[in-house]
């Protein structure tokens, strides 16, 4: 069986009851960086073997692991932080597990995207999520222009090295909307700016960018289009 589990995103008090029934189980733990892992799993005081699968050696790796599943094994894919395959290693894993005829399943938990746009305080019925956009201004205003015309909520993750360049472009593709910027959320200094697009591209300019990003903007007005 392979277990899909969602980890903290920041403060350890937030995994599941089962999160920890499922990582005490296992036979391996498959982790995107297991020096994090390794640091959870022991604050959990949970034993198991480890194995790395990252963006980086996930073709490489993913046959060792079907393999595992093909003779039995019960394995546990966890990333850094959050749900697995949310912009993390696992899409290609889930899709081969169903592919090869394994069973599979998913622990859910803590995730960044649902927690920033709750407290957003923008409209939650409806929403995107579109990831990390390009790294390039060209790229990245292209990618905004998809939803240029979206009336859905639009949620992203962002480095922060990248941030103001962000808000730069979003100000040209979408104009003055609402916007959230939710950063290093559920942790110890955690922390959610609201305002229009230009009023977060102002925050940025004498914040202190560290830690993880999360950034919600409102849809396209209704008579857009």
């Amino acid at each position: 069986m392979l277990y899909l589990v969602a980890t903290p995103i920041g403060n350890l008090g937030d995994i599941t009851l089962r999160a920890l029934e499922v990582l005490r189980s296992v036979d391996y733990v498959i982790s995107e960086d297991t020096r994090k892992t390794g640091t959870m799993l022991k604050h959990f005081e949970v034993k198991k073997p480890q194995l790395s699968f990252h963006e980086y050696n996930e073709q490489r790796v993913l046959p060792k692991i079907l393999s595992m599943l093909a003779v039995g094994k019960n394995v546990a894919l966890v990333t850094n932080a959050g749900s697995p395959a949310i912009s993390d290693p696992g899409f290609i894993l889930v899709r081969s597990a169903i592919e090869a005829g394994h069973s599979l399943t998913a622990i859910p938990g803590p995730t960044a995207l649902v927690t920033a746009l709750v407290l957003s305080g923008l409209p939650v019925h409806s929403f995107t999520f579109r990831g990390f956009p390009p790294r390039k201004s060209g790229a990245r205003r292209r990618f905004f222009e998809v939803d240029a015309a979206s009336p859905h909520t639009l949620i992203f993750y962002e480095s922060p090295y990248r941030l103001k360049a962000f808000f730069q472009d979003a100000l040209v593709v979408f104009g003055s909307r609402r916007a959230a910027i939710a950063n290093d959320l559920t942790k110890l200094f955690e922390s959610v700016f609201r305002g229009t697009l230009e009023e977060c591209l102002a925050y940025l300019e004498n914040a202190d960018l560290r830690g993880e990003f999360t950034i919600v903007i409102s849809g396209a007005p209704e008579c857009a289009g």
